[in-house]
This record gives structure tokens, C-alpha cells and sequence, in this order.
């Protein structure tokens, strides 16, 4: 636009306003503001005194976490100067809100406020969204989610009434030892800069945010930081010309809105000694204005960094930095002083009232672009909520996924194959506290953590080493390591890398290093390592996906935006096939909107107020994605101990399609069991009986005649409420080895006369359904006689370790501490004490808690994993473990035109679409699963490839409690997912 060219004084005779629509505006080209409505620039321009139009191109710093003496100062600025703008620092959101709103409100023009927001508001503000550091995004193939997040940080500034941001940084950062620049550059190749910085930009600007390319004319070969001193750069003008000035020429074509001149001395554009490109007319009005005529704003960097600030005092700085051509002056010290510089340069000739009106207009479109002439207060209400939303969580983890790098891949030996036969060990390098990476690996399988302190004892990396001798696979993480180069080595000591020499040396090594990627040169022999994972930064997200890589929930997709070392070049990137194990994402990563799912949280804390359950785990999965995965309430009504979700839960009847079924089906897979042969042709203890000749098919549907039940215990107990002699024993024997309780075993032979009892118990008289618990007490036996090996190792060995499932196990009390284990009952009647880290049914508890019926305990998480696979039709992570389609074939209705909707094993929808059903009201024919009498339930939907788990401990502290039932709970939370799926459906196109 001519009006707004910096061609020195306007012609006259022509308004401003004929001289803008003199030139026709290219959107595709030229910054957007000069597409401004010119009514409102003149109206308001013409309505300002001289010193007002010289406050207009100041911009002073705020700070929302100061106290209210500075508050109240800035307010005093505002009111008295009538500056033109504010950038804030260090705060938080709602804080900020309320003093743009109080600020505002005193101005006499709207103000411009700005952010350095590289990595969105978290850069500056506490509780915001921090997305990855743009190293990490040079190393990320698709641009178009570089656009995304520039759209949803403009979105979150806009919502902050924030209206430049000050990003991207474009600055080629070809100097590893850059100590200013670094992880906050795209990298070291012009042209990926370039793509980078456009995607961000146009992201913004599209969203009515002003991009600002930073630092011109490039800051990214340097080795003084700008803040506490003045850099420079002995550079040839071809090669910034074709290095540092590119990706600055690139965006001024398309559209750039702003930048930002840098602190530094550039001999060969201006040669004026101690002078700053900022202060520099050569650099800035003669390269920036004329030369490659840029038409953007141009903001000076901060002008109190002592790159500058240390040559010259404040106000007279600001004015050499608008005699030089920035149009808009940062960080202003002393606005008094500034202004009062300002007028006796006009004095003087140096500049004409005229070129700081031209800066003022240009200003005042910025504005009116912005949505300046149409202001409305900041509201507070929800603000936290808005700038973390599901939609930029979810954005963030896609960019972190697409970001991670993987440099080496020794023999594929990620992702980790073949868990059954693994021994891995946790390490965090850097840290003695446990870290996000150590959680995120014991999702996937069971895994022991470990400790390396930064300057640990010889006598402490002796010990450590022989500890982690019986592992056969170390994963690493190095943490805490220091962002800047130049800082001793990002914090790498020589103890750390003395211990990942040798470790690497000697065992399957796994290294994530979780900082800037420049510290990879400092970590010897870490190229020898099995694998290395390049993170870029350390965040809790970032250790999550990364973990994820490993055991292939994900892949891994990243490039290396730089050159680290002969080792790890610019370019390297291996790439891995994620899906292979479940991943842990948002609700958006399977089209549903994480609002939309806001009914189960509500529909759980309508179960515990109502005292149906203490507490809950909830699972839900879609496509090999956990997308809801929570934790609820606590142990029991004490709320002494808050659920985690790593807790273990008895899962009560769950247990009959998580041991026997899965048993079964392994061998019907093998050819080993077949449902239509008989009870007695497995178990020869059944043979003479009544029950000898029952099949399978009937047994497994509950059609079988089997009694439902039988209260085994009672026989232990006299009539004076005191157990026989013969039966149990406070204290464990020889004769009394099985622990049913505390202070409670039975005798070692007690388990023949529960098997006995069932042989002998009689049949129903009418045939037809009745849900039965004999047939499964049965199934360790049947699945021993068959296999040759008890029942709790067949089902680690064949399918729980293989699949990472370490937590489904019988008694827990052997391998748990009792703070992860939820207690069930209160037990008032048999044991007489509360049930906690001993199975809740009795008959279970009798053998020793090892049982086809009930007997497992188990995170959700882990559940997941067994159901995964049965939704897999018996496959997870590429191998087969129950073959020959039999979970589909086991999970179909066998007798549906006889009224039982039973599966075999499995239960399905007796009545579907029923609202009080044992299944969601939408869960399809198909679905299939079981609910269990502690308050669990677990449901697999292979037509929409959902996984669900619900666990609770709904007998706490009595069995007499039908709350979740008669809520029904379980199967309502499940329909609030079929609900939000059926939203997403409707949305698309």
C-alpha cells in the first residue's frame, strides 16, 4: 500500500486514504493489514496530538505475576503517554486478562498487545498449553500440522486478547554452540526453515494473529547471546544474502505481517562500531525498507537487552532504533524520556513529523485488522478452560509423535518384540525421581525402575551396575539436561556418560534423550546404542509418546533438522510402524470430541455421591486407541487412599472370560479342545458322574443343567458360628498351607472335597438356561489335564506376559503392596474381616485363590490388553495367541433362537437396545463381554472396534449394596461413547 511505504514524504495534494485505494491490495503477497478500512485509521489518527502519534509506536513491558505497584504503573503509562501497545511476560492467563481489560478500558486508542509465544502461551504464562519447541517441529514431515498449531495458538491469543505474537523464529541455526538461539530455531536448512516458518505464519495470520518473523537479519550464527551482550557477525553480504536473509525474503512474499530486528553488529552492512542492526538505518531502512521493500510492521527486539542497552541510556535508545526505521519501538524503559527524544529529533531535521505519521497509520491498520476498532472486554469465565482445550491436546500430541526421531534401530529392535522373553529395566539418567517415560513403559509391560544421579559415586555406579545385570534390555532416559549450548554440556557429567558407555558396551541399550538434540554430540558412544530416541525437550507428553514408540503404539516418524555429529546427521530419521500395541491418545485421535464424553465423568460421580462404589477405573479403546482412561474416588468411603490407575481390582466373574475362556480358546486354537465334546472326555475326575457326558457348547452357554452355585464355606462352619478344627487354622502348616485370608488357611487337601461336591451335586430338573459358576471352578483342572501345566502359568506363560498384561494375576497380595490393591467386602459372615488382597468370592477363596470363576485381579489397562486381543480375533503385536478365528467363532450367539443370548463364555446383548439391559442400549448383537459381582464389567464391540473396562468395588463395604446395578452404571457410561460416536458420524462429511 503506498500510504504505508516508506518512500519519505507523501506527495501532497493526495489524502492518505486516495493513496491507499490508489494501490490494489494482493492478499497473496502483501502484509494483511494493508487491506485495513481506512475510515477508522483516519478517524482516529486525526484525533491524536504529536506526542500521543509518537506514543502510539511504544510498546512497554507488563508483567502479570508483579504486584499491584506495578499494575497500577502501567496503568499510569497508559492514561498519561497514551502508548501504543504492551507485550507481556511472565503470569498467568486470567491475571493478564484483567489487566488488558482495566488497560484497555484507560486507553485512549485500543491497545496492540503482544506475546513471545513460541511455543504457545506457555512460553510465558502458567496454565497453558506448552506445544513442542520449533527444533522439534523442523523435524516434522507434514507442515500442515506446523499450519494447525499456528491456527490454535492465534486462537488462544485471540482469546487472551492478544494480537502479535512474536514467532516464528526463522533464523537458520547453523551454529551448534548458538546459545540463544538453538532448540528455538526450525534447524540449519534454509529451505525447512522456510516451509516451517510459512506453515506457522499463514496458521496465524489466517486466524487474525500477527506473525512476526525474528530476528532479522538472522540470528542463527552466533555464539553471544544478545541479551547480555552485542553479537557479531563476520559475515560476507552473499552469504547472508543467501543463508540468513532467505527465509525472510520467502515470508515477506507471502503475506508477512511483522518482524523483528535483531540486536547484533553486522560489519558489512553497517561498520559503525558497537552498533546494533537494530539502531542501524543501512540494515533497516535501507536492506529491510527499500531494498527488499518490506511493507510489515517492524518491531525492534527488546530494547533493554544489553546488546544495546549497555551502549546507550533509555530514550535515547528508542529513538536511534526509530531514526534507524522500526516502526514500533519494544520494551520502552522510560516512555517520558522517549517521547520528549522523539520531539527534538523532528526539532532537529532527523526525522519529519511526516515519516512518523506514515509508522502511525501503518500502526493504526495493524489495529483495525486486528479487530481493534471493534474491542470487547476479555471474558474470564472458562479462560483456563478454553486456552487447554481437548482440540490443542490432541494437536499437541500429533505434533509430538510426528516430531520424535528415531537415529538408531539396531537389528528392529524396536518396537520390543517377544515381551515374554524380556527382563527390561527403567533407567533415568539425570533424576532420582520417578519420571513420565518409566510410567508410560510400565503401561506396556512390567518393568523395574532406576536411578543415576548426575554426579553419583564410583561405589553407587558399581552398585547399580550389578543390579542391572539380570535385565536384558535397559531403556534409558536421559532428563533434566540443560536447553542452552554453551551451559557444561547441557549438564551431561562425566559419571553419566561413564555409566551409558558401559552400559551400552554390555547390554541391549534403549536411549531417549529428552532435551536439545545438540546434547546428543556430548553423549559419548551413544551411537553404538541398540537405539536412540531423539525427544527434543522434556515434557511429560514427550516422554509419554516416546514411550509409546518403544513397545510400537506408535511410530516413529521424525527427521533430524540439524547436523548433531558424524553420528547423527541432518536427514536421519528411521521410520517404525506404530498400531502394533495399544496407544494412549485423545478422544479427537478416533473422531470423537472429548466434550462429547463429559456424561461419564458425571455418570461415575453420580455412583460414588449415591455410595453405589468408593471409587473406579474406566477404560474405554477404539481402533487400538485408549482414548479415556481414569481414575475415580478412592479405595473405600475413608478416602484415605485416592484410585490410581495402576490399582489392582478383583475382577469377580470377569475372571471366567479372562482365564477359562482364554484357556479354552488357546487350545480350541491348537486343536487341543473342541466345545463339542464332553466334560468327561477332559476331566476324568467327571467321568461316572451325572456330569460326565455334558458338552461344552451347553456347559460354556450355561444351558448345561449345572447348579448355579454352591456356598462351599458353609460346610467349614458349626453352629455356633466357629469353623471345624479339620478345616482351617489361624496360622499357616504343612497341613494348612492355603491362605484364604488373613490369619486365616485351609487344609491342603480341602480343594478335592469343592470338586467332589460338584461331582456329586445334582442336575436341574428343567432343562434351559441358568448362569452357573461349577463348570469354571472345573476349568484349572480341565486346562491342567489338557496342558500338563497349572492353570495360573499356562496363562502367564501362553498369553498374559506375551501381551504385556503383568498385572492379571491370582493373589496379589504375592507380588503387590497393599496401597495398589482396592480393597472389596467386609466380610461379616465367613472371614469375618475385610477383604483386601485376597479373593472376594468364597468358593475361590477356598482354593486357594486360584480359580476358573473368580480369582483375577487386574489394572483396567490391563484388562484392555486381553479384550484388544480378543477383538483381534486372538492376535496383539503380531503374533498369533489364539488361533484359527476362535474368538469369533467362541463370541457368537449359539442359541439365540432359543431365547439364551449367551456366547460361549462370553455374554452378549440379551435384550438389544433394552435401557436396562446387560449392555449398552447401543452396543450391537455382535458386542460381547462380561460384568463381574464386585462392581466390574468389561465389553468388546467388534463393529466399532471398541474396547471398554469398567472396574469397581461396589461390595465395599457389603455386598448388600444394589446402587450400581440398579444405576446402571457400567452399561450407561458405555452409551455415553455409542452417543458421542454417533455425534462424530453425523459431523462428518
Amino acid at each position: 500500500m503506498q500510504a504505508f511505504s516508506q518512500k519519505h514524504k507523501p506527495k501532497t495534494g493526495r489524502s492518505s486514504t486516495e493513496k491507499a485505494a490508489a494501490r490494489v491490495f494482493n492478499p497473496a503477497t502483501d502484509p494483511p493489514f494493508l487491506n485495513a478500512k481506512q475510515a477508522w485509521v483516519d478517524s482516529v489518527f486525526n484525533k491524536l496530538s504529536p506526542e500521543e502519534r509518537i506514543a502510539q509506536l511504544i510498546m512497554i513491558p507488563v508483567y502479570s505475576n508483579k504486584n499491584q505497584a506495578h499494575v497500577d504503573s502501567i496503568s499510569a503509562l497508559v492514561r498519561k503517554y497514551k502508548v501504543g501497545g504492551l507485550i507481556f511476560f511472565q503470569g498467568g492467563p486470567v491475571r493478564q486478562a484483567h489487566m488488558t481489560n482495566r488497560y484497555q478500558k484507560e486507553s485512549k486508542v485500543p491497545l496492540m498487545v503482544s506475546i513471545d509465544a513460541e511455543w504457545g502461551l506457555a512460553m510465558r504464562l502458567d496454565s497453558t498449553t506448552k506445544f513442542p519447541y520449533q527444533m522439534a517441529l523442523g523435524g516434522i514431515e507434514d507442515e500442515q500440522l506446523i499450519y494447525e498449531m499456528g491456527a490454535e495458538i492465534a486462537r488462544q491469543c485471540r482469546r487472551l486478547g492478544v494480537h502479535v505474537n512474536f514467532a516464528p523464529v526463522v533464523d537458520v541455526n547453523n551454529n551448534a554452540n548458538n546459545p540463544v538461539i538453538g532448540f528455538r530455531s526450525f534447524g540449519e536448512d534454509k529451505y525447512n526453515v522456510t516451509r516451517k516458518a510459512m506453515a506457522y505464519m499463514r496458521g496465524m495470520q489466517d486466524n487474525k494473529v500477527l506473525a512476526n518473523a525474528k530476528h532479522f537479519p538472522g540470528h542463527g550464527d552466533t555464539n553471544v547471546d544478545s541479551h547480555v551482550g552485542l553479537p557479531i557477525i563476520n559475515f560476507s553480504k552473499l552469504r547472508l544474502d543467501s543463508v540468513e536473509l532467505y527465509p525472510f525474503r520467502q515470508l515477506m512474499k507471502n503475506g508477512l505481517g511483522s518482524l523483528m530486528v535483531a540486536h547484533m553488529n553486522i560489519p558489512v552492512l553497517d561498520n559503525t562500531p558497537n552498533l546494533a542492526s537494530t539502531l542501524s538505518k543501512p540494515i533497516v531502512t535501507d536492506l529491510l525498507k527499500k531494498e527488499m521493500n518490506y511493507q510489515g510492521l517492524v518491531f525492534t527486539d527488546a530494547l533493554n537487552m544489553q546488546g544495546v542497552a549497555k551502549f546507550y541510556p533509555p530514550g535515547v535508545v528508542d529513538v536511534k532504533a526509530l531514526l534507524a526505521g522500526n516502526d514500533v519501538m519494544l520494551n520502552t524503559m522510560d516512555v517520558g524520556t522517549t517521547i520528549a527524544e522523539v520531539k527534538k529529533a523532528i526539532a532537529n531535521g532527523d526525522i519529519t513529523q511526516a515519516e512518523i505519521d506514515l509508522r502511525v497509520r501503518k500502526v493504526l491498520a495493524a489495529k483495525q485488522w486486528l479487530g481493534l476498532d471493534k474491542w470487547q472486554p476479555i471474558e474470564t469465565e472458562n479462560l483456563i478452560a478454553d486456552l487447554n482445550n481437548p482440540h490443542a491436546e490432541y494437536l499437541n500430541q500429533q505434533l509430538v509423535e510426528a516430531s520424535l526421531t528415531l537415529l538408531r534401530n539396531k537389528q528392529n529392535i524396536l518396537p520390543l518384540q517377544r515381551m515374554d522373553t524380556l527382563k527390561v529395566a527403567a533407567l533415568a539418567i539425570g533424576t532420582k525421581e520417578e519420571t513420565a517415560f518409566q510410567r508410560g513403559l510400565a503401561r506396556y509391560m512390567q518393568v523395574d525402575t532406576f536411578f543415576l544421579t548426575p554426579n553419583s559415586s564410583i561405589a553407587e555406579l558399581q552398585a547399580l551396575k550389578e543390579k542391572l545385570q539380570q535385565y536384558n534390555v535397559i531403556v534409558a532416559g536421559v532428563h533434566k539436561l540443560n536447553l542452552k549450548a554453551g551451559s557444561s554440556n547441557f549438564g551431561i557429567t562425566a559419571e553419566m556418560n561413564l555409566f551409558l558407555k558401559d552400559l551400552i558396551r554390555s547390554k541391549p541399550t534403549i536411549v531417549g534423550v529428552f532435551g536439545n538434540v545438540y546434547s546428543l554430540a556430548h553423549l559419548e558412544d551413544l551411537a553404538k546404542a541398540d537405539a536412540v530416541i531423539a525427544a527434543y525437550q522434556e515434557t511429560p507428553l514427550t516422554q509419554d509418546i516416546a514411550s509409546q514408540l518403544i513397545f510400537g503404539g506408535i511410530g516413529a516418524k521424525g527427521k533430524l533438522p540439524v547436523t548433531v555429529s558424524n553420528a547423527f546427521k541432518i536427514g536421519d530419521g528411521l521410520k517404525t510402524q506404530g498400531g502394533l500395541r495399544l496407544a494412549y491418545a485423545q478422544p479427537e485421535a478416533v473422531g470423537i470430541k472429548a466434550v462429547d464424553l463429559a456424561g461419564i465423568d458425571s455418570l461415575v460421580a453420580q455412583a460414588m455421591a449415591q455410595g453405589a462404589t468408593p471409587g473406579a477405573q474406566v477404560l474405554v479403546a477404539k481402533d487400538g486407541k485408549v482414548f479415556y482412561h481414569k481414575a475415580f474416588g478412592n479405595h473405600t468411603y475413608e478416602e484415605q487412599h485416592p484410585v490410581q490407575l495402576t490399582d489392582l481390582y478383583d475382577l469377580a466373574s470377569v475372571t471366567k472370560i479372562s482365564t477359562s475362556l482364554a484357556a479354552f480358546m488357546r487350545l480350541a486354537g491348537e486343536g487341543r479342545f473342541d466345545v463339542d465334546r464332553t466334560l468327561g472326555e477332559y476331566l476324568p475326575l467327571m467321568q461316572g458322574s451325572n456330569k460326565a457326558n455334558l458338552k461344552y457348547r451347553d456347559i460354556l452357554t450355561h444351558q448345561a443343567r449345572l447348579q448355579a452355585w454352591i456356598p462351599f464355606w458353609k460346610e467349614t462352619v458349626k453352629k455356633n458360628g466357629k469353623f471345624k478344627w479339620a478345616t482351617f487354622k489361624a496360622d499357616s502348616s504343612r497341613r494348612f498351607p492355603i491362605r484364604v485370608a488373613d490369619n486365616l488357611y485351609i487344609h491342603r487337601r480341602y480343594a478335592g472335597k469343592i470338586y467332589d461336591q460338584i461331582k456329586e451335586s445334582p442336575l436341574n430338573e428343567k432343562p434351559g438356561y441358568v448362569y452357573s459358576d461349577l463348570s469354571f471352578i472345573l476349568a484349572p483342572l480341565v486346562v491342567q489335564n489338557i496342558t500338563g501345566q497349572d492353570f495360573e502359568t499356562y496363562l502367564k506363560q501362553n498369553i498374559y506376559k506375551p501381551i504385556g498384561a503383568s498385572t492379571l494375576t491370582f493373589n496379589p497380595y504375592k507380588q503387590y503392596a497393599a496401597d495398589r490393591i482396592v480393597p472389596t467386602e467386609v466380610d461379616s459372615l465367613f472371614r469375618r474381616q475385610l477383604l483386601h488382597g485376597t479373593v472376594h468370592d468364597e468358593g475361590a477363596a477356598m482354593l486357594g485363590g486360584v480359580s476358573g470363576h473368580a480369582g483375577l485381579f487386574g489394572t483396567a489397562n490391563d484388562v484392555a490388553k486381553l479384550m484388544q486381543l480378543y477383538l483381534n480375533d486372538g492376535k496383539y503385536a503380531g503374533e498369533t495367541y489364539i488361533g484359527g478365528n476362535t474368538v469369533s467363532e467362541f463370541s457368537k450367539c449359539q442359541f439365540c433362537g432359543q431365547g439364551n443370548h449367551r456366547a460361549l463364555g462370553f455374554d452378549r446383548p440379551s435384550k438389544p437396545g433394552a435401557p436396562d439391559g446387560n449392555a449398552a442400549p447401543s452396543a450391537p448383537a455382535e458386542s460381547f463381554g462380561h460384568s463381574g459381582f464386585t462392581g466390574t464389567y468389561t465389553w468388546v464391540d467388534p463393529v466399532n472396534g471398541l474396547v471398554y473396562v469398567f472396574l469397581s468395588n461396589r461390595v465395599y463395604p457389603t455386598r448388600e449394596n444394589p446402587k450400581l446395578s440398579q444405576l446402571n452404571t457400567r452399561t450407561n457410561v458405555l452409551q455415553v461413547v455409542y452417543e458421542a460416536l454417533e455425534k462424530s458420524r453425523k459431523v462428518q462429511p
